[in-house]
């Protein structure tokens, strides 16, 4: 570790892995505050679709980047990188330690290593897209991109449509590919980072997420998305959970295939996560998630 004084513990890993209670847990021991690297628990219109934390652990422990912005609003990874740093640089007035804790990959990326500044997009161009999306579906959009941007999509999250209409909106309104911003000039920060990530079985994973969504039912899933069928196209309500529950208020599905959709998409999204984290060669990754044996580690580290 460089010689800073003040540390960033990042706990990452796949949805339903445990992320939120370790960073409680965490952030109770070192007396500080959590930092959510989620880009959909973010809007304050959402809740149970997106499993935030509940209000006795946003009691128990400050929460940055929770409830902090509303679907009508544009938010991105340099969003998140400039909230995290504001809010980290509040934290450190308190304490030298600060957690960070969610699943999106690519907010952990931008705040860790910075990122390359895209042009503003065309919001014309956008909203177009997306109703495009909507009308035409998944495959026109990954077909559209491997003729019109094959250096991204060799490199895509193919299965990704959030990342899809990144790129399409960005080739649309610069003319460029989204690769061409992208020059990997990584930054360096004033202050330690260590990753962990929590390693969790498959088949632990696979119940975690099967009951996560029998409780989200339970909670009152399909109220909330019923109240959201206004908003039904706007880019913070494609994410799982809302897109199927959407699908059954149009009649497409009933509602025991709905719910099953929710939890066959959330595995392929933990899926993804999965795989992006692991090509991080910095993350420490744990299956014993006891509090003791992670700040003995911890100490280890932050001690020399």
């Amino acid at each position: 570790m460089d010689q800073h004084k003040n540390t960033v513990i990042i706990i990452a890993g796949p949805t339903a892995s445990g992320k939120t209670a370790l960073a409680i847990q965490l952030a109770e021991y070192y007396k500080t505050e959590i930092i959510s690297a989620d880009s959909r628990q973010c809007y304050k219109e959402l809740n149970i679709g997106v499993a935030k934390p509940s209000a006795e652990e946003l009691q128990r422990v400050k929460h940055h980047f929770i409830n902090s912005h509303s679907i009508h609003e544009n938010v991105t990874a340099q969003t998140f990188e400039q909230y995290a740093l504001k809010s980290l640089s509040e934290i450190f007035k308190k304490s030298n330690v600060a957690v960070m804790a969610g699943g999106t990959g690519l907010y952990i990326k931008a705040f860790c290593e910075g990122l390359d500044e895209i042009p503003a997009i065309d919001e014309a161009i956008k909203k177009s897209i997306i109703e495009q999306y909507h009308l035409k579906g998944l495959t026109w959009l990954q077909q559209l991109l491997k003729e019109k941007d094959p250096a991204f999509w060799s490199i895509a999250e193919q299965q990704n449509p959030h990342r899809l209409l990144r790129a399409l909106e960005v080739l649309e309104s610069t003319g460029k590919s989204i690769t061409f911003f992208r020059k990997k000039k990584i930054v360096h920060r004033p202050f330690n980072i260590i990753k962990l990530g929590i390693n969790i079985a498959k088949e632990e994973l696979h119940r975690n997420i099967n009951r996560r969504v029998d409780k989200m039912m339970q909670s009152g899933l399909q109220d909330e998305v019923r109240y959201l069928l206004p908003y039904k196209d706007m880019a913070a309500l494609q994410t799982v959970g809302y897109k199927e529950m959407f699908q059954f208020f149009e009649n497409n599905v009933v509602l025991p295939e709905a719910i099953q959709l929710i939890k066959s998409n959330t595995k392929k999204y933990a899926k993804r996560q999965i795989t992006w984290f692991k090509k991080d060669e910095n993350i420490k990754w744990i299956s014993d998630v006891e509090p003791e044996c992670i700040t003995a580690y911890l100490s280890s580290i932050l001690d020399n």
